[in-house]
């Protein structure tokens, strides 16, 4: 089927550190994305460590910060990444997410219907499964959709490299996440109220 409009797909995700497995957990799903003939953006975590603790007033001082905003706001899908510190989401990629409080009175609230890829790496699995579980439940908060099949990645050493997974089953996850997200995408486009979680005009 045609899409309407072109889709723009958000990812959002990573560490300090360039190239991290989460980075690239993240890159792998937004390729995916991007096969299925959507417009990609990232925002990685150098990009993210780049912002100011989140605050009101904290976006009329960063640049990245109206930029990952603008980003949300005209997104039609976002997929976001983090890895598994002490059990939960990193203070990195709470404090992007915290940015999107900006829309809270646009005329989409929040992710209001907005269907969201979710990658969570951690070296043991106790950590990536509560980790993605923290990521659903924020999700859920912003009124998202979190896309049925949610990435749990153990990361271990060689996994990534050269911008390819060479686990095939973690590979298999970041593909799968990525063209659902743009799978739902485009039946939100069909059928706006299919996800709304605001009233129903009758």
């Amino acid at each position: 089927m045609r899409v309407s409009r072109e889709l723009s797909i958000v990812g959002i995700g990573g560490t300090t550190q360039p190239g991290s497995s989460t980075e690239q957990a993240l890159r792998l799903a937004l390729a995916a994305a991007e096969a299925e003939g959507a417009t990609v953006t990232l925002f990685d975590g150098p990009t993210l460590a780049a912002l100011p603790h989140y605050a009101p007033g904290a976006v009329a001082q960063s640049a990245e910060g109206r930029r990952l905003v603008e980003a949300v706001r005209g997104a039609h899908g976002l997929i976001l990444a983090s890895p598994g510190y002490h059990g939960s989401i990193s203070g990195l990629v709470k404090n992007a997410i915290d940015y999107i409080e900006e829309t809270a009175r646009d005329a989409r609230v929040y992710l209001d219907g907005l269907p969201v890829g979710l990658i969570a790496t951690a070296y043991g699995w106790q950590a990536t499964g509560s980790t993605l579980a923290t990521l659903r439940a924020i999700v859920h908060a912003l009124r998202g959709w979190p896309t049925p099949l949610g990435a749990g990645i153990r990361s271990v050493s060689g996994m990534f490299r050269d911008g390819a997974c060479h686990d095939e089953a973690a590979a298999g996850q970041l593909d799968l996440v990525g063209k659902q997200v743009v799978e739902f995408a485009r039946l939100r486009q069909r059928t706006p109220d299919a996800t709304s979680t605001g009233p129903v005009e009758q």
